[in-house]
């Protein structure tokens, strides 16, 4: 039995999700649906359990490579990127949730926690480092969150103008820099600091305040606010 069609109907993960519901399904079924067929001699729910067995944990799977993926025999290029794929847009959906949820607190101050919440799931797994700019209005809410580096930051590459073009645009009255740390170093580096005191005088000409700089890793971050260095 290589696809879905060939269980019986009432053991097939599509009725089933239609009959009980999506919650209903295991974790094996439900990626047997995302996978849809398997080989002749790989049946699609013993890829599914394959890889369940080989990574353990949905973490582990979702920072899987693809390489690594391809590992469990019959998962090929086109299922390993469909499955990429659905991890990603549940990431997008996450942080999505999270920026609207803050959105409607928007009077509350937005803490160092919050901002670390909002922001994790989009760019811990990234493998080079990602500068965003988080950018709020005078009530605190939260109205943009843009990418305006990627690769290593280097204090003689990144500019305030960048910076504050998306700020600008967006009609800040402060903003927040994130970026990650792929090595899980939390210590900023001499372009971290470099970088923020840059922004940080640049932003008291510009009459947007820079308010944090946090930097992330996978379970922690580094506010300069925190810390004091802003």
């Amino acid at each position: 039995m290589s696809n879905l069609h060939d269980l019986p109907v009432d053991e097939r993960p599509r009725e089933r999700l239609v009959k009980y519901g999506v919650e209903a399904l295991s974790l094996q079924e439900l990626l047997a649906l995302i996978f849809g067929r398997g080989t002749k001699d790989n049946p699609v729910m013993m890829i599914s359990q394959k890889l369940l067995s080989k990574f353990g944990s949905l973490r582990l799977i979702e920072e899987a490579s693809i390489e690594d993926l391809r590992i469990i025999k019959g998962l090929g290029l086109a299922k390993a990127c469909q499955l990429k794929a659905c991890f990603e847009v549940a990431r997008r959906l996450n942080f999505l949730q999270q920026v609207v949820r803050h959105s409607r607190d928007g009077e509350n101050p937005v803490s160092p926690e919050d901002i670390y919440q909002i922001v994790r799931s989009k760019i811990i797994n990234f493998h080079k480092e990602h500068l965003l700019v988080i950018s709020l209005d005078n009530r605190n809410k939260i109205i943009g969150v843009d990418t305006i580096s990627v690769g290593t930051l280097n204090s003689n590459l990144i500019h305030p103008r960048e910076t504050f073009e998306i700020a600008i645009k967006r009609h800040a009255a402060q903003i927040i820099l994130c970026h990650n740390h792929p090595s899980g170093e939390l210590t900023p580096s001499e372009d971290d600091l470099n970088i923020t005191k840059n922004i940080l005088e640049a932003g008291k000409i510009i009459g947007i305040e820079l308010i944090d700089h946090l930097i992330i890793v996978r379970n922690n971050f580094f506010s300069f606010k925190i810390k004091k260095l802003i």
